[in-house]
């Protein structure tokens, strides 16, 4: 705990890392948090899985006065599910907290006059989507004033020009030198402009880039036509065989409901996460795949964010990532506590080119595989036609092809 102590935190707040097993600090964390203890501004680009979540939360805690009965801090979610993760993550972390900081979680689907309920104890630190909160400040049911951090969690995604109205609306609502934090795994130059004009003068912070992939993890990508793909889907689920836990990413080209469908009519049990759902949708969604009540969950990367969805053995691409760090983000959904995983993608022609990429910056082997009378081969399988002058059967076993893309 030496290191925490350096970065200014005080040994009260860090007994809250005890319970969780956390002993050393991973580069965001130590780059982010004496920044943030210290009233800076901040702009910090770190990849999943690397501690951005604590970077902010632990700071928050340290800043937090609970003699107060009065809201201090603000953290936005692009999704209903992640910001559910970090007021979880922040709970984990108020157990072993010898202050009495109080939260609540803000999220569009859920019941308004409930919120409201919970809003009139006034919790210390608010985490929610976008919009829910700036509803709730527009009832004044909020109170702004006393607002001393906000955070915009998932920045390349609020900070779009889908979200960056409601995003900038609920930012000049709280007190000028409000402390600004955004957090992102990647941030294009768009997101960066608008986070520069949000916050003003900030510190960027960018921890090591690890693009290092669990070696846990096979890959491999099958050639599919696109109009073919939900039918392979289909033979895929059931050559990965009825034990395994699978999920399905898409970049919502598709019409999920509609692959839904077809999965069902092929006796194949399948839940979703899409946008459209409300939040007992996606609450059933959830427990019938944690619980095996259904094989394959099909999701696109904006509502899997900060799901935390144990027991996933297999990951299919029905739609290809549209970058490297996308499928880095997918994969991390398998492969973990030592369990060994499977990463598939479906390929056309044209999307062979992402897999080359995706090899080339994460310095992985994708290779191409096939599927055949309903099995999983790496190696390409001659089918034999039959001949009737020849009293021995012809050898189907998988021969070796080496073919370029």
């Amino acid at each position: 705990m030496d290191k925490f102590l350096k970065l200014g935190l005080s040994e009260e707040v860090l007994k809250s890392l005890v319970g969780l097993g956390i002993e050393e600090p991973t580069d965001i964390q130590e780059k982010a948090i004496p920044e943030i203890l210290n009233g800076k501004n901040v702009i910090g680009k770190a990849e999943t899985g690397t501690g951005k979540t604590l970077a902010y939360l632990l700071p928050i805690i340290e800043k937090i006065d609970d003699s107060k009965n009065e809201m201090q801090a603000i953290i936005l979610s692009p999704t209903h599910e992640l910001g559910v993760q970090i007021n979880n993550v922040l709970n984990d972390l108020k157990r072993g907290l010898g202050k009495k900081i109080t939260s609540t979680t803000l999220v569009g689907s859920g019941n308004i006059k409930r919120q409201m309920e919970k809003l009139k104890n006034k919790p210390h630190i608010l985490v929610g989507t976008t919009g829910r909160i700036l509803e709730l400040i527009n009832k004044k049911k909020i109170t702004t004033n006393t607002i001393k951090t906000i955070v915009i969690d998932e920045g390349d995604k609020l900070l779009d020009f889908i979200n960056i109205k409601d995003v900038k609306s609920v930012v000049k609502s709280c007190p000028r030198d409000t402390q600004k934090l955004i957090f992102s795994a990647t941030m294009n130059e768009k997101a960066l402009e608008n986070a520069d004009e949000l916050i003003g003068t900030s510190e960027l912070i960018q921890a090591k880039a690890a693009n290092k992939v669990n070696e846990n993890i096979e890959h491999g990508y099958f050639q599919v036509e696109l109009r073919d793909k939900i039918d392979f889907l289909r033979k895929l689920i059931h050559a990965i065989g009825d034990e395994k836990k699978i999920i399905v990413f898409i970049n919502n080209s598709y019409n999920v409901h509609n692959v839904i469908q077809k999965l069902k009519y092929n006796k194949i049990e399948a839940v979703s996460l899409h946008g459209s759902d409300n939040k007992m949708e996606r609450k059933k969604a959830l427990q019938d795949f944690r619980s095996g009540k259904a094989k394959v969950l099909i999701t696109s990367d904006v509502s899997a964010r900060g799901l935390d969805i144990k027991g996933a053995t297999h990951i299919v691409n029905l739609d290809i990532p549209m970058n490297s760090q996308n499928y880095l983000h997918r994969v991390g959904r398998v492969g973990r506590a030592g369990e060994k995983g499977f990463a598939y993608s479906l390929a056309d022609y044209k999307e062979e080119k992402i897999i080359v990429k995706c090899e080339r910056q994460l310095k992985i082997k994708i290779p191409r595989v096939y599927l055949y009378e309903g099995k999983i081969h790496e190696t390409e399988v001659k089918k034999v036609s039959s001949n009737k002058n020849n009293s021995k059967k012809k050898s189907n076993l998988p021969k070796k092809v080496y073919k370029k893309r």
